[in-house]
This record gives C-alpha cells, sequence and structure tokens, in this order.
C-alpha cells in the first residue's frame, strides 16, 4: 500500500528548496525544465471556425541554463541514479556540453507524438519529437529485460483528454504514458524520484502509481493545487485497488 506521506510536494523555489534534499538520496530525477522557447513563439493562431490553435508559450519558458543545475542534481543523486530531462533541439547541446564531462554516460530518448498538433501553415515539419536527456554512472538502476526494449524511443500521443488538467491549464504537461516508461526504466519500487520542476504533477502520478516515493517543486501556486489534486487521486485509486478482493 502507499503511504500518501512517501509523495512529498514543496511550493517554492527549486533552487532553494534543494538545499532541503539530502546528499546521495535521489534514485531518479526526472524533470521538464524550461526548453528556452520564449523567444520563438508567435503567439496563438487565431481561426474563424473554431478556438485559436495553441501556439504560445508560458512565460516562464525562458532563461534556462543547465550548467547552473549540474551541482545539486550530483549532490542529491545517489551513485546509482539516473537522470531523465526533457529539452528541446535548441538545449541539447547545452546539456551535453556540462553534463556530458561529469557523467558516465551521456545520451537522449526521443518521444514520438503520435499525435502532433498541426501545422497549419504547412511550413516545415510537424513538432512531433521531444528529447529527453539521459545521464548516469556506472552501476546505476537500468531496467531491461530484452535488446528489443532498449530502444531510446518512446512512442506516445500528447496529453488530452481526461488526462489534461483543466484548471489551470498547464502548456507543457506530459503523458503519465511516457513519464511511467521513464521511471521504470530508470528506478525500482520504494525508489525515491525527484522533480524540481513539476508542473501539475505528472512525474508525481507516475511515481505514485508505480510504488516510488516521491519529492516534487514547484514555483506557480496554481500547478502547486493541480498536483495535489492529482496525486491524492491517484493514491485513492491504488487504495481502493489494493482493498479490492482477488478475483
Amino acid at each position: 500500500m502507499v503511504d500518501p506521506s512517501d509523495a512529498m510536494i514543496w511550493h517554492g523555489n527549486s533552487r532553494e528548496l534543494l538545499a532541503r534534499v539530502a546528499d546521495a538520496s535521489v534514485d531518479l530525477i526526472c524533470t521538464d525544465p524550461p526548453y528556452n522557447l520564449g523567444g520563438y513563439s508567435t503567439g496563438n493562431i487565431d481561426m474563424s471556425w473554431r478556438k485559436s490553435f495553441n501556439n504560445d508559450v508560458a512565460d516562464w519558458d525562458h532563461a534556462f541554463e543547465p550548467a547552473e543545475w549540474l551541482a545539486e542534481f550530483r549532490r542529491v543523486l545517489k551513485p546509482t541514479g539516473t537522470v531523465f530531462a526533457f529539452t528541446s533541439y535548441n538545449m541539447l547541446g547545452r546539456w551535453h556540453e556540462v553534463f556530458d564531462p561529469v557523467y558516465d554516460t551521456f545520451q537522449f530518448v526521443v518521444w514520438h507524438k503520435t499525435n502532433p498538433p498541426p501545422k497549419l501553415r504547412r511550413v516545415g515539419f510537424l513538432n512531433s519529437c521531444e528529447l529527453i536527456v539521459a545521464c548516469w554512472d556506472k552501476g546505476h538502476t537500468w531496467n531491461f529485460g530484452r535488446q528489443r526494449d532498449m530502444h531510446n524511443f518512446i512512442e506516445a500521443p500528447i496529453c488530452g483528454g481526461r488526462e489534461r488538467t483543466k484548471d489551470p491549464v498547464h502548456p507543457t504537461q506530459k503523458p503519465l504514458r511516457v513519464l511511467r516508461q521513464l521511471v521504470e526504466w530508470g528506478s525500482n519500487p520504494g525508489d525515491l524520484v525527484l522533480d524540481p520542476f513539476m508542473g501539475v504533477g505528472s512525474t508525481g502520478v507516475a511515481a505514485v502509481e508505480l510504488g516510488r516515493r516521491f519529492i516534487g517543486m514547484e514555483l506557480d501556486e496554481g500547478y502547486v493545487a493541480a498536483a495535489r489534486r492529482r496525486m491524492d487521486d491517484a493514491v485513492s485509486r491504488l487504495v481502493v485497488d489494493e482493498a479490492a478482493p482477488a478475483v
């Protein structure tokens, strides 16, 4: 049974909150920091026949520098730990420049979106792939059984339907299907998963569902409230499932 106290949500600036995390206590950092795409945004696209297409980004999606987070990531992560961090094409080189020299392995995972937003003006490719930085040292936790499962490729639709938060809407909410895969790859039941850019708590929901402990950090008060609701719902579902009689 999952203990709700094993899922902690901290409201505040994660640069400051990370100091509360003990050295070498985290098994997996799985997070979605800013992509620094604010300067590329051209705003929403208005349509006469439906609501506007979302082509904007949040005002916080800028001024992220991977180098400023390396020391704290290394401090809190166990030697057997793994880092998974969503990023974009414009940031991958900066992640590699800083993290590759200090980790034994630096790779990346591709999330292929099966239903990317349409490219209405048909100039350029669809934004159908996102990148996930993957870093670890020798001896890290790595849950693979077969070679065919070891591809650095996850295929899943973008977050939508009942899973998508409505109040508030988070512009870059990641689907649980992708996060469950990352959590399964890089941790074991009972391990501690950390997300210092928690948003509406998707990493935490995946962690709870898979029997991991969780610490999430988020600056936006509305996102924190949404994350707490989602985490409470995830714990409640598990309690019900575990109480149900075996068939």
